[in-house]
């Protein structure tokens, strides 16, 4: 084409990367390629071909793990994890500054085998993937150096399983593997089994930055390889991929006391009001469901626009979608390029074509002949619609409209996942309006994929728990320095049975506010350490919990309280709890016949002021991020906790759970002590006379065991603590994978509920989930 014909057709000429050096790249290492284990390429065993997916052409063969393969880059990793802690900070610092400059030295070797291998457009994986991975790197060096002074009382938590995705191989690489040795781990990873070449190039930049044998090793394979790394002996397993893989690990997991990071998938809402720069939310659209042919887990593939504005919209949609370009992913003028493999796009062509509601519009662009499938538009869906519901993970966008802006948050909250979402108005109250309201762990204003290794990822709901990048990503990989003590079961006094009473004595349940009779209408006795009957005490069963989870969803209210109010009534409930100081020590002390019901109480009350204190000073903070903006990282409370009390300081356990949890605007469902439940009828007099709304603070009483998997398997229950004296974890973690919620377990390990311990700030990271709304700014 002439430059004349160019200028009077206006058409892009291509403009082909070439790719001469990652071939040899992949040629010099023989086409074959073994494991990374212990500093050191290993012979090829058993392997499976890459594929380019833009060609069909096999481009490596690689190894096919196994479970022996996997045990000895456990025990590689296992070896050198002691002495790379005790590099200590700084000395960890040094080697990830020179891997984040070797990425950057070989950052067009880098880009070009991405694109090959996974089918991505070089300009994507040249521009965005590959700098963001340098920068990760040297942010959690910069992390690692002040690791010694910012992070007092942590320690790694030894070897991490790690296992990413085929969308983003070498991005979610850096994701994990840089916090990962930042705070003092040692990493065994897992590739995709379609995208495995730039783990194994990160690999042999590992051995020229000098790291230490067996600190970073990669074993390639499919989802077997990856089952047997969450099964080895690893203290830690961190993943991203499918919410039904990931359920299934929580499940491998549970009961194991290892640490657990779940990044899974999401239908992110693309809410556009009618006040928005409509072609500027047409680009951003292209970027949040085209970008990376929409094979992006927080990918923006539910459009709600208001209904004044839907049909101008959805006409200029289709008007830019008809001008996408599709073609060889080398080629920095396409726009997108292949689907990672024909089995996947398989899939979304028959997600697509099951569909028979609405109106689809297919994009009227050059479609090349392979593992292509051209940007796709269906319009006037249901919320209930399959396609609204479903993650397609492909270029396939859905839309519905709304009225009001109440509406678009009601739409955009239904659904099971809570990863991300786009807010598009020109108005900034609407979106700083809207923002808190979404359920969602990440939240961009007037953009899209935003990402900075400052600015924690994750989700809530099915889209996981934890983050990846920020403080709170490094958080992740770290544990307290010192364990507690091994667990002890405590059980409750025997006695007399039954023994005259003027008066039933019997506690009740405290629900929603109001003393409430157990629904099974049982009791049982309680005693002192003499054996004398001290009250009976209710036994709630499963409909018990089923009310006060009710009430705690009806007390939402709390959560919107300014956090000077919450503090207020903590405060109260301190005051109240002190006034009675004398009686209720009295009380501890024929309950535990410990004699230290004094000393209890006094510490209760101290409690109770220091969450009380924390409850306005743990919001969240300002990210520096790349742009001209800013990412607020805001602390937002988990919603409805379900808890099993301590059971051997009944009053301090109670408090110690309750307060935190509160403070952050949290709702709770509590057991109390097992052992010694007539503490809740002595706290329900103290919350009722504190001006704390009813539903917030709900107390049951009853065997741990039976309750733990009843608050586990809760689908409106948003996370689960135990401190039970009975060992409920592996039951807890196993049935929290049904809705996937948070858990906080003792791990079969007690805990100094007088000491330090029982202020850890540990409890305000539980009670809190981090939002990060991205806010650029622009007139």
């Amino acid at each position: 084409m002439t430059v004349r014909e160019i200028f009077e057709t206006m058409e892009y000429g291509s403009a082909p990367e070439a790719a001469g050096d990652a071939l040899a790249w992949i040629v010099d290492q023989g086409s074959r390629f073994g494991h990374f284990i212990d500093g050191a390429f290993g012979a090829p065993g058993d392997t499976f071909e890459t594929r380019n997916p833009a060609t069909g052409e096999v481009l490596a063969e690689i190894t096919q793990g196994s479970s022996a393969d996997v045990d000895r880059a456990v025990k590689a990793a296992r070896a050198a994890q002691p002495g790379w802690q005790d590099l200590g900070g700084p000395g960890r610092a040094r080697f990830l500054y020179a891997l984040a400059r070797l990425v950057q030295k070989h950052a067009r070797l880098f880009a070009v085998l991405e694109s090959l291998d996974s089918g991505k457009p070089i300009r994507e994986a040249r521009d965005i993937d590959v700098p963001l991975v340098a920068r990760h790197f040297y942010y959690h060096a910069g992390l690692a150096q002040l690791f010694e002074t910012e992070r007092p009382g942590r320690a790694p938590w030894g070897v991490c399983g790690q296992v990413v995705p085929w969308n983003f191989p070498l991005l979610m690489l850096a994701w994990k593997i840089a916090p990962a040795l930042a705070a003092g781990n040692t990493v065994v990873l897992k590739p995709a089994e379609w995208t495995s070449l730039t783990a194994l190039l990160f690999a042999d930049i590992c051995r020229q930055a000098g790291l230490p044998d067996g600190v970073v090793n990669i074993v390639t394979g499919d989802g077997a390889t990856g089952a047997a790394l969450v099964e080895a002996d690893v203290d830690k397993v961190a993943f991203t991929g499918s919410t039904e893989v990931g359920r299934r690990i929580r499940e491998a997991t549970a009961g194991r006391g290892i640490g657990l990071t779940l990044e899974l998938g999401g239908k992110s809402p693309y809410i556009v009001f009618e006040d928005a720069d409509l072609d500027s939310a047409v680009e951003g659209l292209v970027d949040a469901i085209w970008f990376n042919g929409g094979q992006v887990c927080c990918a923006g593939s539910r459009l709600l626009v208001q209904e004044g504005v839907a049909e101008t919209f959805h006409d200029r949609l289709r008007a830019r979608m008809d001008k996408l370009r599709l073609g060889d992913p080398l080629d920095k003028s396409i726009d997108m390029g292949a689907i990672v493999d024909p089995v996947q796009r398989d899939r979304i062509a028959a997600l697509v074509d099951a569909n028979d509601e609405g109106e689809t519009h297919v994009a009227a662009c050059d479609v090349p002949e392979g593992c292509f499938y051209p940007p796709t538009l269906v319009t006037g869906l249901g919320p209930a619609a399959r396609l609204m519901q479903e993650e397609i993970f492909g270029p396939v966008l859905v839309s519905t409209t709304f009225r009001t802006p109440a509406e678009a948050v009601a739409l955009a909250n239904d659904t099971r996942y809570g990863l991300a979402a786009s807010l598009w108005s020109e108005n900034v109250n609407t979106c700083l309006d809207i923002a808190p309201k979404l359920a969602a762990g990440v939240v961009w204003v007037n953009g899209a994929n935003m990402f900075d290794a400052a600015a924690g990822f994750g989700g809530v709901r099915e889209s996981g728990f934890g983050r990846e990048g920020g403080p709170e990503g490094l958080s992740a990989y770290l544990r307290p320095a010192h364990a507690g003590a091994p667990l002890a079961r405590v059980a409750p006094f025997d006695g007399e049975t039954a023994e005259p009473e003027a008066v039933d004595r019997t506690a009740k349940l405290y629900i929603g506010g109001k003393q409430a009779r157990p629904d099974g209408g049982y009791a049982r006795a309680v005693h002192d350490a003499g054996g004398r009957l001290m009250g009976q005490a209710p036994i709630a069963n499963r409909k018990d919990v089923r009310n006060a989870v009710e009430a705690a969803r009806g007390a939402s209210g709390w959560a919107g309280a300014s956090a000077h109010n919450r503090a207020q009534v903590i405060y109260y409930m301190a005051e109240n709890l002190a006034a009675r100081r004398d009686e209720l020590a009295a009380r501890l002390d024929r309950m535990t016949g410990t004699g230290d019901g004094a000393a209890e109480v006094d510490a209760a009350v101290d409690r109770l002021f220091h969450w009380g204190a924390w409850a306005d000073k743990f919001a969240g903070e300002a990210r520096a991020v790349p742009i001209r903006g800013m990412a607020l990282a805001l602390r937002e409370p988990v919603g409805v906790i379900g808890a099993l009390c301590p059971d051997a300081t009944p009053l301090l356990g109670l408090v110690s759970v309750m307060a935190p949890a509160i403070a952050m605007g949290n709702r709770t469902v509590l057991v109390v002590s097992e052992p010694f439940p007539l503490v809740a009828a002595d706290l329900v007099q103290v919350l009722e006379t504190s001006d704390l709304p009813g539903g917030v603070v709900n107390l049951l009483t009853g065997a741990h065991a039976e309750l733990a998997p009843v608050l586990a398997t809760h689908l409106d229950v948003d996370a689960v603590w135990s401190f039970s004296s009975s060992d409920l974890s592996a039951e807890i973690e196993s049935g929290a994978a049904s809705n996937l919620k948070r858990t906080w377990v003792n791990d079969r390990r007690d805990r100094d509920w007088h000491g330090a311990a029982g202020a850890d700030p540990a409890f305000l990271e539980h009670a809190t989930e981090v939002k990060t709304v991205w806010i650029p700014y622009g007139a």
